[in-house]
């Protein structure tokens, strides 16, 4: 149900509530319009809309017209409710449902009664202008985000559209690209796209501290093709599970490569789902989890201040700085978490209640991984695949190093690993987010 799903003014008197029209206005203004849009907005009793975006209209004697207020939420929701009886549109920037307010109103308005009337977005303008086709780049917004999501994108021939938050975004992301090893990169500044002062400007990543920041527009679109320095550039570009160990920054306490990409492998990330990942450590398994797919949620759980805050070093660094992080101990920290679709323990699997916690939060057909190199914490995993199943593994791995002149085998600890299985009617009993009961 939405906000506005309640008896707005008109069903008071018998009235059925008016629908709402979203209608995409480009720079170049009223002239972006299609008839049937001009149509809309010329008969409209209000006009909601950013202050640039009304600036763009021609005066239609009685319309009522209201910028955005703040909090933008709250605001349009108040604005919305008070003028539930009248013929509204609310302006958006090109193509409403392309990082658009769309998806804010989809919110708050029912679905039946919102309409959406798009225009060319700038996104079809900046690819035009680039001469590049839809297949061969990918659009990415800023607006709203940290930049450093842009690094897991970064690989030698990416191009790369940007929606940008403000003038200093190029700057921002020079800097990255600098620091990353691209700096050959080249930034491509498109500004006011279909208006009659739109502009461009160009430059590489190492060259824009010579770019005045005065001639960067506020509305932008950033292309971006990604180009190495000629140097070594930073471990990230591989979406594959299994990142080199010394992509983390860490003190030991690390899944290596080879177990990680066996537990995320069972772990099996699918879009829009959520990962526990207890006794992070270095928070490797969660931020791979991230990097498979941009719907992805993690939560990173870690006892100590001081590897938790390497956690969020080491998300940021590898472009997934939205992993959650929270520090305390398990069981305890678990409370009142987003349950999840899929459990990690790489640490602390001996804690009291700690693995029966992790099987009763997971959703029906949820992945329980659980890693142990003790044999208190074997024994442990002995007994829960005795008692529910699953597969019981246990993990040798050997690397080559010198032995004086010769070359031997180098052993590192064993791990073993039980993963589980949450069977289709498993019965979720987990009071994490509202709808935790749902699978």
């Amino acid at each position: 149900m939405s906000p506005l799903d309640g008896p707005p003014h008109a069903s008071e008197r018998g009235a059925a509530p008016r629908r709402v029209d979203i209608v995409g206005i480009g720079a170049d203004g009223w002239s972006s319009l299609a008839e049937a849009s001009r149509a809309l907005v010329g008969e409209a009793s209000v006009v909601l809309g950013s202050a640039r975006q009304l600036a763009l209209l021609p005066v239609v004697e009685g319309q009522r017209r209201r910028p955005w207020g703040r909090p933008f939420g709250d605001s349009l929701l108040r604005t919305l409710a008070a003028h539930a009886d009248d013929e509204v549109v609310v302006l958006a920037s090109g193509d409403p449902t392309v990082s658009g307010i769309a998806s804010t109103l989809r919110a708050l308005v029912p679905r039946e009664r919102l309409v959406v009337h798009p225009a060319v977005s700038s996104l079809a303008l900046a690819r035009a202008r680039m001469q590049w086709s839809a297949e061969e780049c990918e659009a990415l917004t800023l607006v709203g985000r940290d930049t450093d999501r842009l690094r897991r994108h970064l690989a030698p021939g990416v191009r790369l559209l940007l929606l940008t938050s403000d003038a200093g975004t190029p700057a921002t992301v020079a800097a990255l690209l600098l620091e990353e090893g691209y700096a050959a990169s080249a930034l491509t500044v498109l500004g006011d796209l279909g208006a009659a002062h739109e502009s461009r400007l160009e430059a590489t990543a190492g060259g824009w501290a010579d770019v005045a920041a005065a001639d960067v527009p506020a509305l932008h679109v950033l292309a971006l093709e990604v180009r190495p320095t000629g140097g070594d550039v930073t471990p990230t570009g591989s979406w594959t599970t299994g990142l080199p160990d010394d992509a983390f920054e860490h003190d030991g306490q690390l899944t290596k490569r080879d177990l990680r990409a066996s537990a995320l492998s069972r772990l099996a990330p699918r879009p829009h789902e959520v990962l526990w990942d207890v006794g992070a450590g270095a928070g490797s398994i969660g931020i791979e989890w991230l990097r498979a797919h941009p719907s992805l949620q993690a939560w990173a759980f870690e006892a100590d201040p001081g590897r938790a805050e390497r956690v969020r070093r080491n998300a940021r660094r590898l472009g997934v700085p939205h992993l959650q992080v929270r520090e305390g101990r398990a069981p305890a920290v678990l409370e009142r978490q987003p349950s999840p679709h899929a459990v990690f323990v790489g640490g602390g699997a001996t804690a009291p209640g700690l693995l029966e916690h992790c099987r009763a939060a997971l959703r029906p057909g949820g992945r329980l991984v659980v890693h142990g190199v003790t044999l208190e914490t074997e024994q442990l995993l002995a007994a829960a695949y005795a008692a529910h199943g699953g597969e019981l593994t246990r993990h040798g791995v050997e690397t080559a190093a010198p032995i004086g002149t010769f070359t031997g085998w180098t052993p590192a600890r064993a791990v073993t690993q039980w993963a589980w299985t949450a069977p289709p009617d498993h019965p979720t009993r987990w009071p994490g987010d509202p709808d935790w009961s749902t699978p």
